[in-house]
């Protein structure tokens, strides 16, 4: 009869009831000294009782928190408690992961990584067993942090009073064997790749072996169209580029395959000066010719989607390294992979002689859809003295084209970023007038539009300043002058054009008043005078005006 589940886990302990075993716990967890050694004398007792069972985890916490209470105590020095702290760390990391090894060694790391326990807990274990032992301040952090992981991993999991230790005790077998398995298969798949790649090479350096025998040849169509011998290579070559096209891509892009050594154009006759041209990174007629019977049995949208991405993530590579022979052949094929779907208006105006001419050093004819936004983002993240050629060309055959000012400021951008003494852009009348923003121009140019700003905000107080005042001389003879007159120039009584003329300053329409017309009020019986001055006698013909009076009113004059 089979046993339930409860009866297969019993098993004696050491602890007298669940009781004993909350306090124990709690007193080892606490910050109290004397309650910690009354936890570890406990522990020590179950110890006697368990013989050499004693639970791992039971036995790590007593020697870490006893490593806690005697450095709290002040009775060891810095050196003896940092040894102390060190063989505890030591015996919990090679315990715990001890029962993980399975029938081959494996490394702590990655057996602690599966128990969720810190890497620099490893670490700190390796540098007290082979390296410069850590500071106390370390030796403290990780007895703290061991001390978290032991109460989270196994004293918050005891159910019942019961050791549950299934995480110490099981067996990795399983794990050893998906492992070996695992290893098995990469090595397997490492050797395959490793025979792909030999055999990829061994069918291009037949294929260099073959072309290089027709240079005996004087017929040209002998490098255009591949032997008959030679047909049977080149099927084998498309056969494998059906399972392993990327690997043969990659091997094409090798040094001595589609980038060529100085050895190999000095036997193809191909001199320095074909290395570069004034409008773009092209491969030498000769050099192309080589190769075209390959990339036309090769010939298929996929294949040159993966051709044209392989190109430009080379370029990124030989850009970063410094490789110029290699960036210009990467760059050159590119442009001829781009040119042979490039579909130009002055292609539609040429004769049949011309257009057999042009498709006779093509790699394909027929004009595919490339992954243009994929090429375009490519591009722009291989920058070298070749990326504005291949821009502008991408850009020209995209499919939908971005608009014209997009296309050029990102030629203009481009340019800018790879300048150096290698073939460029030649930029447009429009653009050789465009100014080359720097972080000072830019800085000038924000500065000076903030002061245009203050001053047409201050123009504007001005302007209602004047608003204001001539609507109060509205209808009076005189008027608020709106021009900016420097007044500091002229002495005071003076404005601009005044003549010496005083009657120049005379209002056009005014009325004339008599001294007897002027009202003169009495209060009091008494006349109104100012102050000092007596008031002129009054008669019949008005008010008369003696020498006296003009004393006493020059006298009381004040001039300001």
């Amino acid at each position: 009869m089979k046993r339930s589940s409860s009866e297969k886990r019993r098993h004696v302990v050491a602890w007298l009831n669940k009781a004993e075993w909350d306090q124990v716990l709690d007193h080892l967890y606490s910050q109290d000294a004397a309650l910690q050694r009354f936890a570890l004398q406990r522990v020590s007792a179950w110890r006697g009782r368990y013989a050499h069972s004693t639970p791992v985890a039971v036995d790590c916490t007593a020697e870490l928190v006893r490593c806690q209470v005697l450095d709290r105590s002040g009775q060891l020095s810095g050196d003896d408690l940092v040894l102390l702290y060190g063989a505890a760390l030591v015996r919990f990391v090679n315990l715990i992961t001890e029962k993980q090894q399975g029938r081959r060694a494996r490394p702590l790391r990655r057996l602690a990584g599966k128990l969720n326990i810190p890497e620099w807990v490893v670490d700190l274990r390796h540098d007290f067993t082979h390296r410069k032992l850590p500071t106390l301040r370390w030796c403290r952090k990780g007895c703290k942090v061991v001390l978290e992981w032991l109460q989270q991993e196994y004293w918050s999991r005891q159910l019942g009073g019961g050791a549950d230790e299934d995480w110490e005790s099981q067996s990795d077998g399983e794990d050893d064997d998906a492992d070996v398995k695992q290893q098995e298969s990469e090595l397997m798949e490492r050797q395959r790749e490793m025979e792909a790649y030999k055999a990829a090479r061994d069918f291009l350096v037949s294929y260099e072996k073959e072309r290089y025998q027709s240079l005996d040849g004087s017929q040209e169509d002998k490098w255009l169209s591949p032997f008959a011998d030679m047909s049977w290579l080149l099927g084998e070559i498309k056969q494998f580029s059906l399972d392993s096209a990327d690997l043969l891509v990659d091997v094409l892009l090798e040094d001595g395959f589609l980038v060529p050594t100085a050895e190999q154009l000095e036997t193809l006759g191909c001199g320095p000066s074909e290395d570069c041209g004034s409008s773009g990174p092209r491969v030498p007629p000769v050099f192309l010719r080589f190769w075209l019977p390959l990339l036309k049995a090769l010939n298929s949208p996929s294949f040159i989607h993966l051709f044209l991405g392989k190109l430009l993530a080379e370029l990124k590579l030989a850009a970063s390294g410094q490789r110029e022979r290699r960036s210009f052949y990467i760059s050159a094929w590119a442009s001829e992979a781009v040119l042979c779907n490039s579909n130009r208006h002055e292609f539609r105006f040429e004769s049949k002689t011309q257009k057999k001419a042009r498709v006779r050093d093509r790699i394909f004819v027929n004009r595919i859809q490339l992954r243009w936004r994929q090429l375009l983002s490519a591009c722009l993240d291989a920058p070298c003295v070749y990326t504005p050629h291949l821009l502008r060309l991408v850009l020209e055959d995209m499919e939908p084209p971005l608009p014209q000012e997009t296309q050029q400021k990102l030629l203009r951008l481009c340019s800018i970023y790879t300048q150096s003494s290698g073939p460029q852009l030649s930029p447009s009348e429009e653009q050789k007038h465009q100014p080359v923003y720097t972080v000072e121009s830019l800085q000038r140019s924000q500065q000076r539009r903030s002061a245009e700003r203050a001053e047409a905000s201050a123009d504007l107080r001005w302007a209602d300043v004047l608003a204001e005042k001539a609507k109060v001389l509205r209808g009076s003879p005189w008027q608020v002058c709106p021009d900016k007159v420097p007044w500091k120039n002229y002495p005071l009584g003076k404005v601009p054009g005044q003549s010496d003329d005083p009657s120049c300053l005379m209002a056009e329409t005014y009325s004339t008043m008599t001294v007897s017309e002027e009202p003169v009020e009495l209060e009091g019986g008494r006349r109104q005078s100012a102050a000092g001055v007596s008031g002129p006698a009054r008669t019949a013909e008005g008010l008369l005006w003696g020498q006296s009076d003009f004393t006493r009113l020059k006298s009381g004059l004040k001039l300001f």
